[in-house]
């Protein structure tokens, strides 16, 4: 599969995903597990392949080799 994640935007998952995980430590409520959805932008950030991204057709990561 294509990379369609650019540097930038996996900036800003590497941020988000942070973020929500640190829900696990803040929140000691029983909506603290939310947090484990950070797992998805941060997993997305590494791989550099959003699965929605491809489904709309959009791409964020710029030509490496242009013909």
């Amino acid at each position: 599969m294509a990379q369609n994640v650019g540097g930038l935007d996996r900036g800003i998952r590497v941020a988000v995903g942070l973020g929500l995980l640190s829900l696990l430590f803040m929140v000691d409520e029983s909506a603290r597990w939310l947090g484990l959805i950070g797992i998805v932008p941060l997993a997305t950030a590494l791989f550099g392949v959003c699965p929605l991204y491809s489904l709309v057709g959009l791409n964020t990561c710029p030509l490496a080799v242009k013909k």
